[in-house]
């Protein structure tokens, strides 16, 4: 067989080769016509292929990542002591690249629960959210009183129900009563209330907080029935007696929530957060796109998959445009592109603050080059609709949630959008995961599946040590889909994470 390469050329007109391993000093590269390492290159970092002078645009992916802010020589390391962050024009033609959806004849099924209003879900807990900050306590109180690991016996009769989970977070007083960023936590709480993943839902509040619960049922069409409960600590009497309101509310929802079967349903039902943390040089080349290609197999049995994290796809976004089934919504991506914009530089921030000193250790430089391997996620698929954070997501196939890049708010916001799954790269090792939707974590390289095994749920390394494509990785994660959306647990799950990663994007002034 022939060896393989220890560098990765991922375009012909690239400045630039990936290590695919820590190259030493001297070595000489023959598929790189002779090419001599100039310097140690860290794994997953770049480096130069023909001498680049300063000011110069250096290319990965074929796309402009930055340039030269020193002269660089041929095999040198480049990095951030050589590679600056550039501005540039980029054309952005809408639907240039849009084509028809090659829809399979027969839909991929998995082991969903249907609600009794059609909606299916992959899981089936009983939430317990939160108005206000000053009510999480109590919220945690009544949520602990079911938990297995330390009450087995709360749950013992009702083994089809996940859980109960609160979901609590730091927000709901001190701002504008008519405000976006009230509008915006509603948005997000309502979002959950109405989870399929839920099979019922309390929210606890205070009583005197802006965020009256009033407020929250009517602006998103709520209303109380015997699986969905509010009160407050001021009415019910103190936090002793809500705790055990809550308590004996869920005790009477559970036989009623357990009395659920999984049965055959297409993979239409299907909506998936995509997600990236904690990425590496490797992101772009092997997670990212084996995520693609299984978001490009889902569209095609008529699922839905939501990429978001928009300062993570400035400098890419002219790709998302060209894919875009009208100029109204390539319009609308721009929309959000200009809205950060604004929003940084009110703040002082550049979107280049991004990538993170993670990032940066892992090989990534500047936003441009994280950008362009992170809409790898989103396969090719035509881009179907632009949403704002939190709101529900009505478009099938392909589409785009505007939210930060720090990955709990931005899945927080995928999942009050209708994300019964959450799926997430890492190349650095993020632990996460996500309560009421399952989430599964794809590995960028085998060092950290081999390191981290029992966070991660598949070794996408295996595309860099040249073992397997992104497409055969992307189907086996189509069927790992599939099996979580049936009913199998993550690792993140096994592990208990969910309930501290419910984060709303909190974008107002504290009064």
């Amino acid at each position: 067989m022939k060896p393989i390469s220890p560098v990765i050329r991922l375009n012909p007109v690239d400045d630039v080769v990936i290590a695919r391993r820590q190259l030493i000093t001297g070595t000489i590269l023959e598929e790189e016509n002779g090419l001599r390492v100039a310097a140690l290159i860290p794994a997953g970092h770049k480096m130069a292929t023909r001498a680049i002078a300063v000011g110069q645009p250096i290319k990965r992916y074929g796309q402009i990542i930055g340039t030269a802010s020193q002269a660089i020589e041929p095999g040198q390391h480049v990095h951030t002591h050589n590679l600056a962050m550039a501005e540039f024009s980029r054309e952005h033609s809408f639907g240039a690249d849009f084509k028809p959806v090659d829809y399979v004849d027969t839909p991929a099924t998995f082991l969903g629960i249907k609600r009794q209003d059609g909606r299916v879900a992959t899981r089936n807990y009983i939430g317990v959210l939160t108005s206000v900050n000053c009510s999480a306590t109590a919220a945690r109180a009544i949520a602990d009183y079911f938990r297995r690991d330390i009450h087995p016996e709360a749950l013992a009769d009702f083994p089809n129900v996940d859980g109960i989970v609160a979901l609590t977070h730091g927000l709901g007083c001190a701002v504008d009563s008519e405000g976006e960023p009230l509008a915006m936590l509603r948005r997000t709480l309502a979002g959950y209330a109405k989870h399929p993943n839920f099979a019922a839902v309390l929210i606890v509040g205070l009583g005197c907080e802006t965020n009256q619960i009033s407020g929250l049922l009517e602006a998103h069409n709520l209303k109380e029935n015997e699986y969905f409960h509010t009160f407050t600590i001021q009415s019910t009497g103190g936090t002793a007696k809500t705790v055990a309101l809550g308590i004996e509310k869920i005790k009477k929802m559970l036989p009623k929530a357990n009395d659920v079967k999984r049965e055959p349903v297409p993979a239409s039902h299907l909506t998936l957060g995509l997600q990236c943390g904690g990425s590496d040089g490797y992101s772009g080349i092997t997670a990212n796109p084996a995520l693609g290609a299984a978001v490009d197999l889902l569209v095609r049995h008529g699922g839905t998959a939501i990429l978001s994290e928009t300062p993570e796809i400035y400098g890419a976004e002219h790709l998302l445009t060209r894919r875009a089934v009208s100029s109204e919504v390539g319009e609308k991506l721009l929309a959000r592109i200009a809205w950060w914009e604004e929003y940084c530089a009110k703040n002082g921030a550049e979107m280049n603050n991004n990538p993170s000193a993670g990032n940066k250790a892992g090989g990534l430089t500047t936003i441009l080059e994280k950008s362009l391997g992170a809409v790898a996620k989103g396969g090719t698929s035509n881009l179907m609709d632009v949403y704002k954070y939190a709101e529900t997501v009505t478009a099938k196939g392909f589409v785009f949630m505007d939210t930060p890049g720090y990955d709990p708010i931005s899945a927080t916001g995928q999942v009050a959008g209708g994300a019964n799954m959450i799926c997430f790269t890492t190349g650095r090792g993020s632990a996460y995961g996500c309560a009421p939707s399952p989430s599964l974590k794809l590995a960028t390289n085998t060092a950290l599946w081999q390191r981290q095994e029992e966070d991660m749920d598949i070794n996408c390394g295996e595309i860099a040590d040249g073992l397997a494509t992104p497409q055969e990785i992307g189907a086996k994660f189509f069927q790992m889909i599939l099996d979580t959306a049936s009913g199998k647990k993550t690792k993140s799950e096994l592990h208990g994470y969910g309930q501290d990663e419910f984060v709303p994007w909190h974008i107002g002034v504290y009064t």
